[in-house]
């Protein structure tokens, strides 16, 4: 059963030399009915009829005679690996004619494709593979035939090599047989795996402000190792990692050098020194958030980044008051060791919520520690003073503290996830100064996404907080926890859930526990619609027993992707819990709610 699909464009102007005249090109595409779709949309002649201006006959000629080997490609792909294949053009065989001395016109394309029988696996070897490694051709006997399979193989076996420092490995020797008689395809793959070779020389190439040492530093060139491809981008992610580069590239050299060792050269080009960055967010009950930010990359020209940058926050809300943020932070990549980064921060910050304001200064040394691309520690020392004033009165503490934090992000998308998870622990005990008494706060943020299908992704976020040491009361009021609000609970007033110490005196609590769960379903190319559950618990004791109490919201919203990330709208309402109003909150802003 064959079928004919035509397509058919009427164009006006077409001109070859000079000649004008108004042409109609008809393209058909004669074939299996399994087929006549993936052939017609490999086929270049197939799209001449689509563009906006009409095609030259030397065009068409040029798009048949090309189609031979994009037809016969995707067969072969297909397990046929006998077909016969015709284009013709205005009745000749494109084959046979001249590019050079084309017609002057061309009406006419038939495309004829008979694909002949499937053929299956017959005998495939791939060898030598290289110890310890897992066999590279994974199809059966008897399955159909296709060359990716092989193509597979092939480059599985190499790169098996290559990850044991057999950097050349390369095919010495193929015979690709197609057996007709009995529709058999055997294959005998022979590789070369060359000599264990080690990296040598790093070259550094490309204009960058950055100086050549500390461009070393941040590479952190293992010279004499056995050669890894896994180092190769190892490397090149530390390049990225600093945001100073705008690319950073490994090329291996094409012959090793006499002594086993193999030059690696890394071409670099710098990212503009400056950023600026300004964004806005809206909420119902927190009102206008508004943040902006400047950043130079290469402050001075060891690939050190200062960021300066400001949020406001509450501005026109009914969360009594507005917060405000201005910070500095200076980073200086492989500091010590190659992925240790030092961060020096100083920041001040004003709290003004309904049960809390606080304003803080803050002094703090850190080194983060980069394990892998997706896991990294940090731990460092700071100084911080606070004036803080809630229901208990006004008090102003100075402590010294020790930040510990890991996070682990295995996130297909950071802004939009829809597969893996992320954790983060931190842990920040503190000496008391004066004000206060000693203690430690403790965090924990995990969230898992899983996908069902092409549309349907699950979101899972729990929430855990403490505060051990000190009692409530003499705790630092800006260390407790509230719960309500977007980062929290959403459909609750900004965090309308404390510990209620007596009528009319409410402060936040030592424990604190959230849990979140949304679906979101894809419903067109860019939008989806998402539901959500959100519910929060405070308590005054530092760990969770159950004494404390509950709230709860519910709601639903729109996702609108961006490209870089989603537009988010989402409307809620309150569940159960004290406290709870009868209001409707709207959130909006850019990125997934977690």
């Amino acid at each position: 059963m064959y079928r004919t699909v035509c397509q058919v464009l009427a164009v006006i102007g077409a001109t070859f030399g000079a000649a004008g005249a108004a042409l109609a090109l008809t393209v058909e595409v004669r074939a299996p009915d399994d087929l006549a779709g993936e052939l017609r949309a490999a086929s270049l002649t197939a799209a001449l009829p689509e563009e906006d201006t009409a095609p030259r006959a030397i065009d068409v000629i040029s798009a048949a005679q090309a189609d031979y080997a994009r037809l016969i490609g995707l067969l072969y792909d297909k397990g046929y690996f006998g077909p016969t294949i015709s284009i013709t053009v205005d009745g000749r065989e494109a084959a046979s004619l001249s590019p050079v001395s084309p017609p002057g016109a061309v009406r006419s394309v038939v495309v004829t494709v008979d694909p002949g029988k499937v053929f299956t696996f017959g005998t495939v070897t791939v060898s030598p593979t290289a110890k310890g490694t897992e066999p590279v051709f994974q199809a059966a006997r008897g399955e159909t035939a296709n060359v990716s399979a092989l193509r597979t193989a092939t480059e599985a076996g190499i790169e098996g090599w290559r990850q044991q420092g057999h950097a050349k490995a390369a095919v010495s020797d193929q015979q690709i047989v197609a057996n007709h008689p009995a529709g058999q395809l055997n294959a005998d793959i022979r590789l070369d795996p060359g000599p264990r070779l080690r990296l040598g020389r790093l070259n550094i190439e490309g204009e960058s402000n950055v100086r050549e040492k500390r461009l070393r530093e941040i590479a952190g060139w293992p010279s004499g190792e056995v050669f890894d491809p896994d180092t190769l981008d190892q490397v090149e992610g530390r390049f990225r990692r600093t945001g100073t580069f705008a690319s950073a590239s490994l090329t291996e050299a094409d012959v090793p050098n006499p002594d086993g060792t193999l030059d690696i050269t890394a071409q670099i080009t710098d990212q503009l020194p400056r950023r600026y960055r300004f964004g806005a967010e809206y909420g119902t009950t927190d009102g206008v958030s508004v943040s902006a930010l400047w950043l130079h990359r290469n402050i001075f020209g060891g690939a050190e980044r200062l960021q300066i940058d400001g949020q406001i926050s509450g501005v026109g809300g009914d969360t009594d008051g507005v917060d405000f943020r201005l910070g500095a932070q200076l980073s200086r990549p492989a500091t010590w060791r190659t992925d240790l980064e030092a961060v020096l921060l100083a920041e001040i910050e004003q709290r003004d919520d309904p049960n809390l304001f606080s304003r803080t200064g803050r002094l703090e040394f850190s080194t983060v520690y980069f394990a892998s691309e997706d896991r990294e520690y940090s731990y460092g020392v700071g100084l911080q003073r606070a004036r803080t004033r809630d229901d208990l009165g006004e008090r102003d503490y100075t402590i010294l503290t020790f930040p510990i934090k890991a996070t682990f992000d295995r996130r297909d998308n950071e802004l939009n996830a829809t597969a893996g998870y992320y954790a983060e622990a931190s842990l920040r005990p503190f000496i008391n100064i004066d004000g206060t008494s000693d203690g430690v706060v403790t965090t924990l943020d995990l969230r898992t996404y899983r996908k069902f299908g092409d549309r349907v992704v699950l979101a899972v976020r729990g929430l855990l907080g403490s505060v051990a040491g000190p009692s409530i009361e003499e705790a630092p009021a800006d260390f407790l926890f509230f719960s309500g609000g977007s980062g929290t609970v959403r459909g609750q007033d900004y965090q309308s859930l404390g510990v209620e110490l007596s009528p009319g005196v409410t402060i936040g609590g030592r424990s604190f526990l959230g849990l979140s769960g949304e679906m979101r379903v894809k419903t067109g190319e860019r939008f989806s619609v998402v539901g959500f559950y959100d519910a929060g618990y405070i308590g005054s004791e530092s760990f969770f027993d159950g004494s404390g109490e509950w709230h709860t919201g519910f709601g639903a919203g729109v996702r609108y992707d961006t490209g870089i990330g989603p537009i988010r709208f989402d409307v809620a309402l309150p569940g159960s819990g004290p406290g709870d109003s009868s209001g409707v909150e709207i959130y909006i802003g850019i990125g997934q709610a977690f």
